[in-house]
């Protein structure tokens, strides 16, 4: 198995390319090992010192690591955790618990036009380029002209991560929503 690695903007995180496909629809994001319970492979990799976070996307996988250590040092235990994992065949996200799996194309017949109009914008503008980054952006909710946003991934604690919501999302949302006022993290 041939893995590739690509940087992000994120430098406490690199992305992971296993040439296989992670995860067959959305995304999953673990901040620590407590929440991994669904996902043998990522209590593998909490289980490597050194390991902050874990991002599962389409066709990568993003992994945070503590600012202490060194990437020299985790990428070799990090490739053997992907290549055990994908050798013995099992499943990113066991099927019999509940994922954190996140979808911004949830049907909600309540939604309002405008709720429907900004998911619609940050699932065909935002989410795939974001995604080429090893991160992601989720819808958390909208209200009195502000949109709520969660970023995960690579994008979780980016240094750039405020430049992206503020002059990036928060203006393309601003121009096709005019209803949208501002931006905000929903992890603040």
């Amino acid at each position: 198995m041939f893995i590739q690695t690509e940087l992000t903007p994120n430098p406490l995180t690199l992305k992971f390319l296993p040439g296989r496909v992670v995860m067959k629809e959305g995304t999953a994001f673990y901040k620590n090992l407590s929440e991994a319970d669904n996902s043998g492979l990522a209590k593998n990799f909490f289980a490597i010192d050194g390991v902050d976070g874990v991002f599962f996307g389409s066709d990568f996988i993003t992994i945070t690591r503590k600012d202490s250590f060194d990437w020299q040092i985790l990428k070799p235990l990090l490739f053997k955790a992907i290549e055990d994992h994908y050798d013995k065949g099992e499943e990113i996200i066991s099927r019999d618990e509940n994922t954190n799996k996140n979808d911004l194309t949830e049907d909600d017949s309540d939604e309002s036009d405008i709720v429907k109009q900004i998911k619609e914008l940050l699932d065909t503008r935002v989410r795939p380029s974001v995604a080429m980054d090893g991160g992601d952006i989720i819808y958390e909710g909208y209200k009195d002209g502000i949109v709520y946003l969660q970023m995960q991934g690579s994008c979780a604690g980016c240094p750039s991560s405020t430049a992206t919501l503020k002059i990036g999302i928060e203006n393309m949302l601003k121009h096709y929503v005019p209803e949208v006022k501002e931006v905000r993290s929903a992890d603040v």
